[in-house]
């Protein structure tokens, strides 16, 4: 996730130059076209070209929205995922007592969870905290993060049973480890559920058609500026799309991505603190960018 607003702009600059180029070469063809060799065909009406744009402009905002609202879940999600991990850390060493391992549990479920969300290998920072035993009775898991669960309600279940802990005690822990698995479902659904083809591939051809065909109704107005208010004009709708891109996918290896692994690492420290045992430092920006 890009912190630093001057780094973002570059980033974005970055990324859309070629795009910026490619535009900029097709208007000064068409106004070379127009002015020098006088081709009668590109003289069109700028009205439906207007009137296009506007409703183009209409539906890359409600499609920004959709793709804003989907990162933004997401976002809620694994805030969700950070309270509840943070709870069960906390009743694991002051109710249950003496099971640093479920902590260790908990704080290797983030990591986990990240990487089954973006399809990366964190088995360093799983087996770095996961106790032997647990790491041993989730091999051949599909759903690692799930599995990771699963093992920890067991050790919960085990210890109400040793201590004869009240079952409304039990109930309560039990209540956060669903609490995880009901957020762990909400970040799965928007990962395993893309946009509908009519949000991500349909407006990217709408916007280059559009910037095609928009020289071809300003040469006759602007002549030879006509590079200038064509580019200007569809620079806007490349970084409406573009944004939009960056933001449905918020599982991504991009900048625009969300911080899972900073937010798995507090989670971590936040768990691990407590039993006395050193954790590593919390993650850093790099370059402005927190991944």
């Amino acid at each position: 996730m890009i912190i630093d607003q001057r780094v973002g702009l570059r980033i974005v600059a970055r990324e859309i130059f070629g795009t910026l180029l490619l535009m900029m070469a097709w208007d000064f063809v068409v106004v070379i076209l127009f002015q020098i060799f006088h081709q009668e065909w590109m003289e069109q009406p700028s009205l439906p070209v207007s009137l296009i744009g506007s409703a183009l402009a209409l539906f890359m905002g409600f499609r920004n929205n959709s793709a804003y609202a989907r990162w933004w879940e997401a976002r809620t999600l694994w805030g969700s995922i950070t309270n509840n991990c943070r709870s069960f850390g906390r009743q694991a060493g002051t109710l249950l007592k003496d099971r640093p391992d479920l902590m260790f549990g908990i704080a290797a479920y983030p990591h986990a969870l990240r990487g089954a969300l973006g399809n990366i290998d964190v088995s360093a920072d799983v087996n770095r905290l996961l106790p032997p035993e647990m790491a041993q009775a989730i091999v051949g898991w599909r759903n690692q993060p799930n599995a990771i669960l699963y093992q920890l309600g067991l050790g919960v279940s085990d210890e109400v049973a040793k201590k004869n802990i009240d079952g409304a005690v039990h109930g309560q822990i039990d209540r956060i480890l669903s609490d995880l698995a009901n957020a762990q479902g909400g970040l799965e659904r928007i990962r395993n559920t893309p946009l509908p083809m009519q949000f991500s591939s349909l407006p990217r051809a709408l916007v280059n058609i559009f910037c095609i065909v928009l020289p071809l109704s300003m040469v006759q107005t602007l002549e030879w500026i006509t590079p200038l208010g064509s580019t200007l004009v569809g620079l806007l709708f490349v970084v409406l799309d573009k944004s939009a891109s960056d933001l449905q996918a918020p599982f991504s290896s991009t900048p625009h991505s969300l911080p899972m692994a900073t937010m798995a690492r507090n989670i971590e420290i936040d768990v691990v603190q407590p039993t006395g045992q050193l954790s590593p430092p919390p993650l850093g920006t790099v370059n402005g960018i927190q991944y």
